[in-house]
């Protein structure tokens, strides 16, 4: 094989393409198995993803809280860490929004920086915990992250079902919906008078978007521009070298475990101030923002930048995934499917070097033989 093309393969970003191209030919194989059109279904998914103003917005709208989990998912994963608690910790992130939101009314540019940063100081406390109790007690961090999420689903639950909480919206002035006062003015009918105009006006557009980007950047700059991130990483690759050059592994294990789940609430605030309903609701399981946000990081190979494009991929998936079913009839199961393949080549993008560089060994020894 020859070298540029070998060094090519290797690239993340190639081996993601190739893991996702994979994921879509698997799925065309299923749909023509199960008797429907494949490649039509394949146009459909595409045009419920990009087809207007509308959906596009929308699949950016889906993408925002999974694009925050998979950031971090992938900042825990870059220290060593398996955050499976992302999901517990965006649902009592939402919470502590919502308190806030419904009990707080204050002016937005005070209302809104305090209902994010009770979302965060919640998350951050919630996966703190989970890094308190492997540091202290070597307790894996799976283990615990599995239970905490179930606690925090019924904590929801109760809250729901026991107090005035969930009855209400927050208030208007944490909304962070974009153009908001628009919709309830005559601003409306200046929004109707475009293609995109109408995307506004019907949709949940809100700036969670654009901090998710920002988060992403912001921790790709730490993990790999700072001391601390060195610190993080450090301990990640390699805790006995790291205690061995002073590094206090305890206290950084506590420390990405808070900045994960501070990042998983910072999603969940966003969902709250950004979408209808801008409240709790009764959950029967997990909604799954921060599961998925574990997929985002796979696919994205633990990249914080990754994350951005991993996660827009996987909300157009999901967003698609209904006009596909409206459409075509198609299940919206094809759509797990088709993650779930994404996110098994994924996995294997971590061997196919090594069969790169022994099928290219091998032709080399066959080629010394002649």
């Amino acid at each position: 094989m020859n070298s540029k093309w070998k060094t090519l393969l290797k690239k993340p970003i190639m081996l993601t393409v190739i893991a996702i191209l994979l994921g879509f030919v698997v799925a065309i194989i299923i749909m023509g198995l199960a008797g429907y059109p494949a490649f039509s279904s394949i146009g459909t998914l595409i045009y419920g993803m990009l087809g207007s103003p509308k959906k596009i917005l929308n699949v950016f709208i889906k993408s925002t809280p999974i694009i925050f989990t998979g950031v971090g998912v992938a900042f825990a994963i870059k220290t060593g860490l398996f955050n499976i608690g992302a999901e517990g910790q965006f649902i009592v992130g939402s919470i502590a929004a919502t308190v806030v939101g419904v009990l707080v009314k204050l002016p937005a540019p005070i209302e809104i920086p305090l209902i994010i940063l009770a979302s965060m100081a919640a998350g951050a406390l919630y996966g703190g915990l989970v890094g308190l109790l492997k540091a202290k007690f070597g307790i894996n961090e799976v283990i615990t992250g599995i239970m905490l999420n179930w606690i925090a689903l019924y904590f929801s639950n109760w809250i729901v079902g026991k107090t005035a909480i969930s009855t209400n919206k927050i208030s208007q002035t944490g909304y962070t919906t974009i153009l908001d006062n628009w919709k309830r003015t005559d601003g409306m009918g200046g929004l109707e008078n475009s293609a995109l105009g109408r995307a506004f006006l019907k949709t949940d557009v809100n700036i969670g978007f654009i901090f998710a980007v920002l988060a992403a950047v912001f921790i790709s700059w730490l993990l790999f521009k700072t001391r601390k991130g060195f610190e993080l990483r450090a301990v990640g690759s390699n805790k006995d070298a790291a205690r061995f050059t002073g590094i206090d592994v305890n206290k950084n294990i506590i420390q990405a475990m808070l900045i994960s789940g501070a990042l998983c609430g910072l999603g969940a605030a966003f969902y709250i101030t950004g979408q209808w309903p801008h409240s709790l609701s009764s959950l029967s399981n997990f909604e799954g923002y921060g599961l998925n946000g574990l997929s985002v990081a796979f696919i994205a190979m633990s990249s914080p930048i990754g994350c951005v494009f991993a996660g827009l991929l996987f909300g157009g998936l999901l967003y698609g995934g209904s006009t596909l079913q409206l459409m075509m009839g198609v299940p919206t199961e094809i759509i797990n499917i088709i993650i779930g393949v994404i996110v098994f080549f994924c996995a294997l993008t971590y061997i196919l070097p090594k069969l790169i560089d022994k099928i290219g060994t091998r032709k080399k020894g066959e080629a010394d033989h002649v």
